[in-house]
């Protein structure tokens, strides 16, 4: 009998290392006005308020000046940080070395670039506060759209829209100001399901034969993200102008070193300071759907 045969088989051992599913790139960086690199610990943002003429009823009169509002708000960086070790007697065990393969390295590229979408996303939501600290600014009821109790219907697109157009915010003069929203997977769901938003032929090729809602029509350009807020059940996303939110950065590198301090362990890191505020609050519409 050869029934101990088993005893001698083998296992083909993997020899490649792939990244389970997971964002990988900044889907929002390219969505806002990017202010490069920052020296200091914050940046603001500097807005000037608007006029309007006055009618000259006086001949050789003297001159009234005007009155301009002219504000700052401020933004601070903040610091993020992430290492990976790998001891070196471990290298010699293993038929995939994630260092000297860059895995570990993508693996945190990947994760920098969702900090920096989590840091934009807030940007477009949160409160800010004025460079003196005396006005915190946030998002009026008039650019917010609430649930409900309904989903991303069309009439929340529509209205989103005309919110923008009343604003004079959504670039019809051409100054370039491209308008921009976020949908996660159950906005793709429910806007698929809506026969009012997919009955045209357009419509109908664009979403349903790609299965997606990517690209740009009602006048704005989808950008999937799927970790907008979730509260209860209750999604919130938005939809903004590129100007309406600032981004910039301070220090930022990745490293691979060897650390005496830790047996001479081999360390993948990367390190980044960011922030982002918003600049104007009709330049933003927050959407919620369940």
């Amino acid at each position: 009998m050869t029934d101990t045969v088993t005893r001698q088989f083998v296992t083909r051992f993997d020899n490649e290392l792939r990244l389970l599913a997971q964002q990988k790139v900044s889907r929002l960086r390219k969505t806002v006005t990017d202010r490069g690199q920052i020296v200091g610990a914050s940046f603001t943002i500097n807005n000037l308020g608007a006029v309007n003429m006055d009618e000259n009823t006086v001949r050789h009169g003297d001159t009234i000046f005007g009155e301009i509002d002219h504000t700052a708000r401020n933004v601070p960086l903040r610091d993020y940080f992430k290492a990976l070790p790998m001891d070196r007697a471990d290298l010699p065990k293993m038929l995939v070395n994630p260092v000297t393969g860059g895995q570990y390295m993508q693996t945190l590229i990947a994760a920098r670039n969702r900090q920096i979408d989590d840091v934009i996303f807030n940007a477009v939501l949160n409160n800010i506060v004025s460079f003196d600290g005396q006005t915190t600014y946030q998002l009026p009821a008039s650019q917010i759209i609430a649930a409900g109790g309904t989903g991303l219907t069309k009439a929340k697109i529509i209205q989103a829209r005309s919110i923008f157009r009343a604003n004079e915010t959504d670039g019809v003069d051409g100054d370039g100001d491209e308008l921009f929203f976020l949908y996660d997977s159950l906005a793709l769901t429910q806007i698929l399901s809506d026969t009012t938003l997919t009955s045209a032929d357009f419509m109908t090729g664009k979403m349903l034969q790609e299965g997606g809602v990517g690209g740009k029509w009602m006048g704005f350009t989808w950008i999937p993200f799927e970790r907008v807020r979730n509260v209860a059940g209750v999604r919130t996303s938005a939809a903004y102008s590129k100007s309406a939110v600032h981004f910039g950065y301070g220090y930022e590198q990745g490293d691979v070193d060897k650390r005496p301090d830790k047996k001479n362990l081999w360390q993948t890191s990367i390190e980044g300071s960011y922030g982002a505020g918003r600049q104007d609050e009709a330049k933003v519409v927050q959407i919620s759907y369940q």
